[in-house]
């Protein structure tokens, strides 16, 4: 079947559908932290829903914690600050005096070396989405839930059709921010600016302490100090960057692409289409917002259906809210992670035969979506969103609740997943 001959009342239907199903969740199950029993809940209200139209659902449960992601944002702040202004009290008091040149001789070295651990943990920890913190962190059960609808025939290809269910802790940066006015960037630049500007100066005042840089070197050891205070500044922003008693709906991020996914299979159940040879998955992780760990641990545990003798395709749908920037992704984690172009170019053709013309090829610049550790660990993988990259005045806060779901976004969010699982099927 072709998407032209697909009926469009199941779509429409589907849409409808999952807007109330969306507004439900939210107000039946409350905040979905990452691994919490909300998530699990939430879960299991879908599979009593698909379990109807499914040859097969199920549980796979892993070990996490939601906070060992984003909780080194007030380590390193706090120890920052500390270094930069417990340095400045301890020079004021005479206590470094006749260590080198001048007395931020030693404070460089601490201040510097502070600054650098910070740089890497968060460089591991948000740049390479590298559990490093975990170690720290007290694991707890959470849960990814899969509904499978088989083919007549028997299984030569396999789609994933994924999205995640838990919802983020609530970013101040973009709480604060509006539509018009975008203080994620600035600050973050002033932050990791700072930093890395600091680090500089450090190493800089510290050599010029042994080696003669003229009257450069004379101003960096006497003055280069006052900008450690500016970065001191910086980092009391990080500090209430996120804040982790406040979880947000997560109506659009990403209660919508958990239903494209769940709604995959329940419109090839209303239009009656059975496959021939293409088994279809719904995978819901939980996770995402905790640093991709739902999509990892599945991808360990299924790591030789990789390469297997069933060719495997994943397209995880995150966030359909802004129609304008409906594109699929073939990079992804801050733009590092290659995703699968073959299945990336897939779904671009399922899009535009949909009717979506002015879809394109894009990159995740910041952030990351489920489809960089599907495609870390072999799979075929690609990502499909709608979402201004600004970042949004939504994202990750507690305006993304269910009365500013598009519809619009949605529709082709299923219209595009719909068009690309027959393209697949078909090719």
């Amino acid at each position: 079947m072709k998407f032209s001959d697909f009926p469009q009342a199941v779509v429409k239907e589907n849409v409808d559908w999952s807007v109330r199903e969306i507004t439900n969740v939210i107000k039946r199950y409350g905040p979905r932290e990452s691994g919490n029993e909300n998530c699990l809940a939430a879960q299991k209200h879908i599979k009593k829903e698909m379990d109807t139209f499914c040859d097969e659902t199920g549980f796979e449960t892993y070990k996490m914690n939601p906070k060992a992601f984003l909780h080194f944002t007030k380590t390193v702040s706090v120890l920052t600050i500390l270094a930069i202004v417990v340095c400045l009290f301890l020079v004021y008091f005479n206590v470094f005096e006749g260590m080198g040149q001048t007395a931020f001789f030693i404070p460089q070295i601490i201040v510097g070396g502070v600054i650098i651990i910070s740089l890497l943990i968060a460089g591991l920890q948000l740049t390479l989405y590298k559990p490093f913190c975990d170690m720290f962190y007290k694991k707890k059960d959470a849960n990814n839930f899969y509904a499978i609808r088989k083919p007549r025939g028997e299984i030569k290809k396999r789609i994933i059709i994924c999205g995640h269910i838990d919802a983020a802790y609530e970013w101040r940066h973009t709480r604060y921010s509006t539509d018009k006015i975008h203080l994620m960037f600035p600050l973050m630049a002033w932050t990791i600016g700072g930093l890395i500007i600091s680090a500089i100066i450090a190493i800089i005042s510290t050599i010029a302490n042994f080696a003669d840089m003229g009257a450069f070197g004379d101003f960096m050891m006497m003055y280069s100090y006052h900008f450690h205070i500016l970065t001191a500044l910086a980092m009391v922003t990080l500090l209430f960057y996120v804040d982790f008693k406040t979880v947000s709906p997560g109506a659009n991020d990403n209660l919508t692409g958990t239903y494209a996914a769940v709604c995959a299979l329940r419109m090839l159940d209303m239009a009656g289409v059975e496959l021939e040879n293409t088994e279809v998955m719904a995978l819901i992780t939980d996770g995402e917002e905790a640093g991709l760990k739902g999509t990892k641990a599945w991808v360990k545990a299924h790591k030789d259906e990789a390469n297997g003798d069933v060719k495997t395709a994943v397209v995880c749908v995150d966030t359909l809210k802004d129609f304008e920037y409906f594109n699929v992704y073939s990079r992804d984690m801050n733009s590092l992670v290659k995703n699968d172009i073959e299945v990336s170019k897939l779904v671009l053709e399922a899009g535009k035969e949909a009717g979506y013309e002015d879809m394109k090829i894009g990159s995740v610049f910041m952030g990351s979506s489920d489809a960089a550790a599907f495609s870390q660990g072999g799979f075929a993988s690609t990502a499909l969103a709608a979402m201004d990259p600004a970042p949004a005045s939504y994202y990750h806060n507690s305006r993304d609740n269910y009365d500013i779901l598009n519809p619009e976004a949605i529709k082709a969010g299923f219209d595009t997943v719909i068009a690309t699982i027959l393209k697949f099927d078909e090719e």
